[in-house]
């Protein structure tokens, strides 16, 4: 069977029984049905942090897949087999990759959260709110130059981009306000893909509703004729954005194939956002859990990288380990070998591919100071002797490296990775994290940490649009922020096709962009953008609807 329907095979329990054996009520909960719920947050809020928190990443993503998300929820359920109180915390997906190639967000195989299609395709919502929060502002901006512009507001620098939660190039640039005076002043204009807007990197990094509403107000959305920044509370848009934001903070909660709770909310992408579920859902399950599993999106360069410089330093939680991703498969991929010869033995390839997931493992060793297991999701394809050269390789480097079979048998094919991981998590010493920059280093000495302690390039580079962006930054008072870069996923430096682990390469930042409310400055590296498009045969080509209602073709 595929994924949906071993989903669909699955039994669910109510929702209600999910819930009651994690000490949330019946009254602290909004039902969507039998088997989705959110829960508010509020009841909580003054219940300490009980639980351990671990961080799920990878290596360097490839076309042979990492399934990262497959090896969270079974590491989760092999807890669950062991007898731990364990919960997961991950990231809506977005309807770009659902319908674009790279697909959802809910595992696979006999490791995922349930009910799959209602998560992958709209779920409670959320995203649908946040694009219309996003939206709203938008249209409040043109709006006030339309009628007056008392602020001044020069439309040539109106920065306040629209969103929408698909894949469409054809809006990344646009012209809007065409039509004559009554239909607003003509203007470049563009979309950027929900995931990566500022309100999605606000919703997942505000700590409650009035926290939401401050960093709202904050977000900076344009510039005025003199040089002066217009903010969304100059607008006065952050009480009804709030208002329209207010259910979709509350965290969603659904079940794995094996029961295991799970809080999925919010989801921005890690190569163009920072790429992390929201603090409100990772930290109620730290205060209903023993063992609460997270991830990050994409290699650890980004997701985690961001996960530690942003999340953790805004929120105050730190990870008590972190499990790096990895596959045999993908290794060989580094290793230079093509998709369609992966199934082969060849361990000449899989020695040079590990280059990367061992400049990863001492990422997380020296640059964050925090203990690492490296899980390698197991597929049937690979070999004794390849099995027996990357448990020598990590040997090596004193790392601690388990198999997983969630994907074949869920929480019981995790077991053993599950106990390694809490006790790795469990006997941590409560050494300090370690960020990768202060707060006071300036922005452009910020990005120039992370390019060489983090990907290990040689030098930067900065266009002279960023570069300006960058001093008018700091001049601003944004200087202490920290930085987010947006790079392609597919390797340690900005151009995708260098594999392994490259050092000494020059990083080039094109654009700059300030994300106020959301507290971080996005630098652009690359040919990164914020608006992805479909590719030449569309996920969605496959999708479908019979006429009893049962979907397929989503995976």
């Amino acid at each position: 069977m595929n994924d949906i329907q071993i989903a669909q095979a699955a039994h669910l329990v109510p929702i209600e029984d999910i819930a009651k054996n994690f000490g949330i009520k019946h009254d602290q909960m909004q039902p969507y049905g039998r088997h989705i719920a959110k829960v508010d947050p509020i009841p909580f809020r003054d219940q300490p942090i009980k639980g351990k928190l671990i961080l799920v990443s990878a290596i360097t993503p490839t076309t042979a897949g990492e399934g990262k998300t497959t090896v969270s929820i079974g590491l989760a359920d092999g807890m669950t087999k062991n007898g731990k109180k364990a919960m997961l915390a991950l990231r809506e997906p977005s309807l770009g990759p659902v319908f674009g190639m790279k697909g959802g967000a809910t595992g696979g195989g006999y490791a995922q959260v349930l009910p799959m299609e209602n998560i992958n395709l709209h779920f409670t919502g959320d995203l649908h709110a946040i694009t219309a929060a996003n939206n709203l502002l938008a249209a409040m901006v043109d709006n006030h130059i339309q009628q007056g512009n008392q602020l001044g507001i020069d439309p040539r620098q109106v920065r306040w981009r629209r969103c929408m939660d698909m894949n469409d190039r054809q809006l990344r640039n646009i012209v809007s306000g065409l039509g004559g005076s009554k239909s607003g002043m003509p203007r470049e204009d563009g979309f950027d893909i929900t995931a990566a807007s500022e309100v999605m990197a606000v919703f997942c990094l505000a700590n409650d509703i009035t926290d939401l509403k401050k960093r709202l107000s904050d977000i900076v959305v344009a510039k005025t004729y003199d040089g002066q920044s217009v903010t969304c509370g100059q607008i006065g848009a952050q009480g009804a954005m709030a208002a329209l934001l207010r259910d979709a903070l509350k965290p969603n909660l659904v079940q794995t194939i094996d029961r295991t709770p799970c809080l999925i909310h919010g989801g921005p992408f890690a190569n163009i956002a920072h790429g992390c579920n929201s603090v409100t859902a990772t930290t109620l399950a730290l205060k209903l859990a023993d063992y609460v599993v997270t991830e990050a999106g994409f290699g650890a360069d980004l997701g985690a990288e961001k996960f530690i410089d942003i999340k953790c330093r805004a929120s105050g939680l730190r990870p008590d380990c972190v499990v790096l991703v990895a596959t045999i498969r993908a290794l060989k991929h580094h290793g230079g070998v093509l998709k369609a010869d992966l199934n082969k033995e060849n361990v000449e390839a899989l020695e040079a591919g590990i280059e990367n997931l061992v400049q990863h493992v001492r990422n997380v060793r020296q640059a964050w100071n925090l203990p690492v297991v490296v899980a390698i999701n197991h597929f049937v394809s690979d070999t004794p002797r390849e099995i027996q050269a990357l448990e020598a390789a990590m040997e090596k480097e004193d790392v601690p490296c388990r198999f997983c079979d969630g994907w074949a048998k869920g929480g019981e094919g995790a077991r053993e990775l599950a106990a390694e991981v809490c006790r790795v998590a469990d006997e941590r010493k409560g050494a300090a994290l370690t960020f990768t920059y202060p707060d006071e280093t300036p922005l452009k000495d910020k990005i120039k940490a992370i390019a060489t302690k983090i990907y290990h390039a040689g030098s930067v580079v900065f266009s002279a649009q960023a570069g300006k962006m960058l001093d008018s930054l700091t001049q601003e008072g944004y200087g202490n922020m920290p930085v987010c870069i947006a790079k392609t996923q597919y390797s340690f430096s900005d151009n995708p096709k260098l594999l392994r682990a490259p050092q000494g390469f020059e990083l080039t930042i094109r654009d700059v962009r300030l994300s106020a409310g959301a507290g971080f400055v996005v630098a652009f590296a690359g040919d990164i953008i914020a608006m992805p498009g479909l590719p030449k045969v569309p996920a969605a080509n496959s999708i479908d609807v019979d006429d009893q209602g049962v979907i397929s073709g989503i995976f």
